[in-house]
């Protein structure tokens, strides 16, 4: 008997999980909206130099006394970071030898037509400061990682609840002072404070859904988490191409979490936790409260806090001692299984975040990029849940990889003309490391032992955070050569993508417990797959019930 037990004795997967997990789910259709607001909040518009005495520089780009003071490029387009000394007539040849050219001193015009308002417009962050769009995507992703190395760590000492309401908080005084800041410099500091909410909202959201969940629903509400990142990348496309101005745009996704903080004094604590931590009366509290929601009142009457602790006692009664991230590395199968793992999430998250950061570059209304580059995760994680489910976890964890990176690596070298093709293969990559990131998910639960389960989930999603960190900074190479940051990208997943197939599979195969069972998986010819005079001996690789990513981890 365990506390999965005692959930499933007061209505399993009834009203209060369907309610629990709608309320929780909802801010995370906002989380997206943060992740990749930048898309919009600091596009780049057409711009060129400010000629003071051409009434602001607002004339037609096509009129003779523009051109005659900046200088177009080959496709008679004007220049965004050069104008000419001195009035320039000869607007058809455009010999700059015959008057030269200096750096833009009085500001820049940018074209409106699109945005009213970007941070780029309002900070004139172009020319010799562009590579601070970067910077401030990286910034961000920081504090996303810094969020997750201490918040997590924090949500284990004073309790899940208490740690997702306060991020909440958080993510709604922080972004919505982003929104009327007066410097890029302040900009960056709350957008890096913005990404640690960002953390403790994802890490105790999930939390707090899959310990209120029996075993049997965890796999349907870890799905759901992932698609309701999918329905805010998709949300982010309406709510920008409606709000045209940044700093509306940014109050607009923020604010929602002023009245989520406010509901979330209704959400309960982990019982599990409460339990663990001594707090048996408020856990039974709660549960009596999850039974009567749950239509079963005669069942939440007869716990006790005796019940509860004999529960929870024969749950861990075979967790001796402590582990450390240290123990992830200690036995050959041990490291083999986190360093593939730590390749696969970096890579991943690496390209992941490389390709639906940098939409403009495709020239094409940045708006519909937005929906069709969320909008191709559906299908991409529902295709990869089948392969899961029929080809097995590795070879769909490698083939989403090393896929990607293919298509990553033609499109490198695709010509820049080909504008339609450039978008198929993008949006293609696209969706493969979206369905990389899903079946990763459940492939390293299905890995890591129980007992190191947590703390390995914990150090690769750090490495996953770096990947997001680092990719921004890989999209400054395109100034050296169009090809290098899509080459870099595409190198990333295929080396992942063959790290992935020196891992064990696991699909319909027992979770490992212990070190010992890792260390028996590697030891098994072709990667679990025994003789006959194996097979008793490797009894844990025999057929269970394939019940999802974190089935014994809570």
């Amino acid at each position: 008997m365990g506390f999965n037990d005692i959930l499933e004795n007061i209505g399993g997967i009834s009203r209060f999980q369907v309610l629990h997990t709608a309320m929780l789910l909802l801010p995370m259709c906002f989380m997206a909206c943060h992740s990749f607001l930048q898309n919009f909040s600091a596009a780049v518009p057409a711009h060129h130099c400010k000629v003071p005495l051409m009434d602001n520089g607002t004339r037609d780009y096509g009129h003779v006394d523009f051109l005659s003071f900046i200088p177009v490029d080959e496709n008679q387009k004007p220049k965004s970071c050069l104008r000419y000394r001195e009035a320039h007539f000869d607007i058809w040849t455009n010999n700059s030898l015959t008057n030269s050219t200096e750096p833009c001193g009085d500001g820049w015009v940018y074209d409106k037509s699109v945005f009213s308002s970007t941070i780029i417009t309002e900070w004139n962050l172009v020319c010799r400061f562009r590579k601070m769009k970067q910077v401030a995507q990286s910034i961000y992703m920081a504090g996303v990682l810094i969020g997750a190395v201490l918040l997590g760590g924090l949500a284990d000492r004073f309790g899940r609840k208490i740690l997702l309401m306060s991020s909440y908080f958080m993510m709604a005084v922080f972004g919505t002072c982003t929104a009327f800041l007066p410097s890029f410099v302040c900009y960056c500091v709350f957008r890096y404070l913005c990404g640690m909410a960002f953390s403790g909202i994802a890490l105790n959201t999930i939390s707090l859904i899959l310990e209120w969940t029996p075993p049997k629903g965890r796999t349907v509400v870890g799905t759901l988490f992932a698609f309701s990142f999918t329905v805010g990348q998709m949300q982010l496309a309406g709510l920008a191409y409606a709000i045209r101005d940044w700093r509306w745009l940014q109050f607009t996704v923020s604010a929602p979490y002023y009245f989520f903080f406010l509901y979330s004094w209704f959400i309960p604590e982990s019982a599990r936790w409460l339990i663990m931590k001594g707090r048996t009366r408020q856990a039974l509290k709660d549960l009596q409260r999850v039974a009567r929601i749950n239509g079963k009142h005669e069942e939440g009457d007869r716990l006790s806090e005796k019940v509860l602790i004999s529960h929870m006692q024969a749950e861990m009664k075979h967790i001796h001692h402590s582990y450390s991230p240290v123990d992830l590395f200690r036995t050959p199968g041990m490291r083999r299984v986190t360093i593939s793992l730590l390749l696969v999430w970096f890579s991943t998250s690496f390209v992941f975040y490389g390709l639906s950061m940098d939409l403009q570059k495709f020239d094409m209304s940045i708006f519909l990029l937005q929906l069709v580059f969320g909008a191709i995760d559906i299908p991409a994680k529902v295709l990869g849940a089948v392969s899961m489910s029929y080809l097995g976890r590795r070879v769909t964890q490698s083939a989403a990889l090393m896929l990607a990176g293919t298509t990553m690596l033609a499109n490198a070298f695709v010509p820049q003309g080909l504008k339609t093709l450039r978008i198929v293969l993008a949006v293609l990559g696209k969706g493969l490391v979206g369905g990389s990131f899903n079946c990763a998910y459940l492939y390293s639960g299905e890995l890591f032992p129980t007992i190191l389960r947590q703390t390995g989930m914990g150090v690769v999603a750090m490495k996953a955070r770096v990947g997001s960190m680092v990719a921004p900074l890989v999209l400054m190479l395109w100034e050296i050569s169009p090809i290098l940051p899509s080459a870099i990208y595409g190198v990333a997943a295929i080396i992942s993508g063959v790290a992935a197939l020196f891992l064990c599979e696991t699909r319909n195969q027992q979770l490992p417990d212990t070190v010992e069972d890792v260390e028996a998986r590697f030891r098994a010819k072709d990667s679990c797959q025994t003789d006959p005079e194996e097979e008793m001996a490797l009894k844990k690789c025999q057929p269970q019930a394939s019940r999802g990513l974190l089935a014994d981890t809570v």
